[in-house]
């Protein structure tokens, strides 16, 4: 592998002769599967070079022994190549610059594969009430978006009483929760508003039921009022749809895949963690349909696949998706080679809205479903079916769209009121 990125053989003779170059050959390689551009091989194999010899300098004789001296090899290099550095930014870049691709090395030799490096907090008040995590997934029954919506609401609340200077559950006053909600609250959609107090009533009588706290705390966190059907649809016309899908750039492999990944979310509405879910398998060439499993409602759907659809999916996965035995559809453009996140899908569409000069409140993924249903509603289509279609659980999310018609009121804003 080295052969294929270095011409002089004493270059490579000088590399074979480290006593890690077994890993690092072996890491070239993942790196070139992976989609690394050149450059990255030859900025990092001098740096895992220099690792190897200050790791067997300090004693290390194998993978494992090397990877204790990880930080001690990051802290060196600082001091050797950020002399000018001036920010803790730069300072921090040169940090990673150096550790990343000695952990990616070591990763790769010790288990076999490398993982993306996510650092996940642990559950808040595991320590005071260790079964809540267990009650929510058993007693309650919910799936783990549920979960992490109670981890990310409570992470806040430790965070507020941290502080303050609130080190127990047990100090909990109905003066300090509602502090806790007024401080919190500003800037916060009425949703979330609604769900962080809605966490914090469960919270606060699973504690009292298991004994944390003394009393029911939980009436002293007032619901925010939240009527139904109280906000309207952040759909955009079809004509401004129009304007999104040409601003793309099929030109790239990245356009390509942005464009399949548009004509998904606005002709059958789906959600962002559905088209990341999708597969190869997923799409029926034969039969020219596709499926959608694991939806919300808990159940998948089978749809037809659109011609305008098949064809920049085509379009994509002959010009665009990179060559991997991963059956996911969609991928990063950039590596390391991995499937594509929800996040990256709302992403998506964001930029584009907002490359096209549509003004809509919260771009990004939702308003071209919210698009999507909005049109079978101008087409007069039974609310039942549009449910099914989008996989809404239940009828009342289908009927928020019928209490307007957004492209009448778009006409009446827009025109000076005499017909009225």
């Amino acid at each position: 592998m080295f052969e294929r990125y270095y011409i002089k053989p004493s270059t490579i003779d000088r590399i074979r002769a480290n006593w890690l170059a077994p890993q690092i050959e072996r890491y070239v390689e993942w790196m070139d599967g992976q989609g690394y551009a050149g450059r990255n091989v030859f900025h990092r194999v001098p740096i895992l070079c220099q690792f190897a010899k200050f790791a067997r300098e300090h004693g290390a004789t194998d993978p494992v022994a090397a990877s204790l001296h990880i930080e001690a090899f990051t802290t060196h290099w600082l001091a050797e190549h950020c002399a000018g550095c001036k920010t803790d930014e730069a300072r921090h870049r040169v940090l990673n610059d150096a550790g990343s691709p000695v952990r990616q090395m070591l990763q790769l030799a010790i288990d076999g594969d490398v993982k993306p490096k996510r650092s996940t907090k642990p559950f808040p008040f595991q320590e005071e009430a260790p079964g809540f995590l267990r009650y929510l997934r058993e007693e309650r029954g919910l799936r783990e978006t549920s979960v992490y919506h109670y981890q990310h609401y409570l992470n806040r609340f430790r965070a507020y009483l941290h502080r303050i200077g609130v080190a127990s559950l047990g100090h909990l006053s109905p003066a300090l929760l509602a502090a806790f909600v007024v401080d919190s609250v500003p800037g916060m959609a009425r949703t979330s508003r609604r769900n962080l107090c809605g966490a914090l009533r469960v919270f606060l009588r699973y504690g009292y039921r298991e004994g944390v706290v003394s009393e029911n705390l939980a009436s002293a966190v007032g619901m925010p009022q939240s009527y139904r059907l109280a906000d309207v649809p952040r759909s955009i016309t079809w004509d401004e749809v129009r304007r999104m899908l040409a601003a793309v750039d099929r030109r790239s492999g990245g356009g390509r895949r942005d464009y399949a990944i548009l004509l998904l979310l606005v002709t059958y509405g789906l959600r962002a963690h559905e088209v990341v879910k999708l597969t190869l398998e997923d799409i029926d060439w034969e039969r020219e349909r596709f499926q959608v499993s694991e939806r919300k409602a808990g159940h998948w759907s089978v749809y037809p696949l659109a011609g305008v659809v098949a064809e920049a999916l085509i379009d994509y996965l002959k010009n665009g998706r990179p060559q991997t035995t991963d059956r996911h559809l969609f991928f990063r453009t950039i590596a390391p080679r991995r499937p594509i996140s929800s996040a990256a899908i709302s992403s998506i569409a964001h930029r584009y809205l907002i490359k096209a000069g549509i003004q809509v409140h919260r771009p990004g993924a939702h308003t071209l479903r919210h698009t999507c249903v909005q049109r079978l509603i101008d087409a007069e289509f039974p609310l039942k079916t549009i449910g099914d279609y989008v996989g809404h659980r239940s009828p009342d999310s289908t009927k928020i769209y019928t209490k307007v018609s957004i492209a009448a009121l778009r006409e009446v804003a827009m025109g000076d009121g005499e017909l009225l």
